[in-house]
């Protein structure tokens, strides 16, 4: 038995350190995740991606008569219909914007409606409100992602008839990983504009912007940087100049996250690609044409997905640094 007075003591410091910040990172989440839920333009969003991703499903069944695949359930993912785009080029598209619609106004809406003070008056730690905002988010996104993809898969299974194998349900839950990685690479950086920016339009506005910039134009600049550095206008350059000209745009396309991980979903969910690199004619010396097993198209792709994991950390450890200095309390 311990002393009484030791026993008050442990109490009392268990009262004053453990229980605050595990229940009001516990409440903040609970909020953060209620107000998601109810919020009108996440419903809006919801329904978009809903709309969209059972179009291109649509589309890839209507497609499948003509597929030769051996991996009938990677078709759902990866087919396109006549004029309908493919399940991966709509998330690569679409995936963005749920996460910029889940943090733009994260801190800024706070701001603005002057509740920001409110919340940090509780008797909470400051930081819970940050780590609150971004675990919400990325539980929501983790959450909506799988759901779809399961939703598709079982969708598949009604269409074709039997059960995927193992491998596709493997190359299926890496594909929905990487997805749901990418989708919080954005949740964190609307987040940071929301920290950065006082008013929620400003800091949605920077996110959209950054969206289009490397969704669209990041491939057109990279193509000019490398014209430029190794330009292949002649034939005599190209001779010369088409290596490094192609190598360069490939690494310099590599920054976009858009890219990145549209290569990673690609070469996951098509086992016939066997390299994310350029190809040489002495590489293909010998080479016997097949598929890759599962593990070998992964060993492909972990460095696209340690970048988007690390992508993700930095853009919310930005937010995370910024607004633990701000002066939240006088605003």
């Amino acid at each position: 038995m311990l002393p009484e007075s030791l026993e008050n003591a442990l109490r009392k410091f268990a009262q004053k350190y453990a229980p605050q910040q595990s229940v009001g990172l516990k409440a903040l989440f609970e909020k953060e995740m209620k107000d998601h839920i109810r919020s009108r333009k996440f419903q809006m969003i919801l329904l978009l991606v809903l709309v969209t991703s059972y179009a291109s499903l649509y589309g890839a069944i209507s497609g499948m008569s003509d597929s030769t695949s051996d991996y009938l359930y990677l078709s759902l993912f990866t087919t396109s219909g006549s004029s309908i785009p493919s399940f991966l080029s709509f998330i690569a598209l679409l995936g963005p914007f749920v996460g910029i619609i889940l943090g733009f106004d994260g801190i800024s809406g706070e701001k603005s409606d002057r509740t920001l003070y409110r919340i940090a008056a509780q008797p909470i730690y400051r930081d819970s409100i940050i780590n609150g905002k971004f675990l919400a988010g990325a539980s929501l996104i983790t959450v909506m992602v799988f759901a779809m993809g399961i939703s598709i898969v079982a969708v598949g299974l009604l269409v074709i008839g039997f059960p995927p194998s193992v491998e596709e349900v493997a190359r299926i839950f890496v594909f929905l990983l990487f997805t749901a990685i990418y989708i919080c690479f954005w949740l964190g950086l609307s987040l940071f504009f929301s920290v950065v920016c006082n008013n929620a339009a400003t800091s949605a506005m920077a996110s959209i912007g950054l969206w289009i910039f490397f969704s669209l134009f990041m491939s057109l600049g990279a193509s000019m940087i490398a014209g430029v550095v190794y330009p292949v206008n002649t034939q005599m350059q190209q001779l010369y100049n088409a290596y490094g000209n192609y190598t360069l745009d490939l690494n310099l396309n590599r920054i976009s996250p858009y890219y990145l991980y549209s290569e990673a979903v690609t070469t996951i969910m098509n086992p016939s690609m066997r390299t994310v690199n350029v190809v040489t004619m002495q590489s293909l010396d010998g080479a016997i044409s097949g598929y890759l097993g599962f593990w070998q198209s992964v060993l492909l792709v972990w460095p696209h997905l340690a970048g988007l994991i690390a992508l993700m950390l930095a853009t919310f450890t930005g937010s995370y640094v910024c607004f633990m200095r701000q002066e939240i309390r006088a605003k």
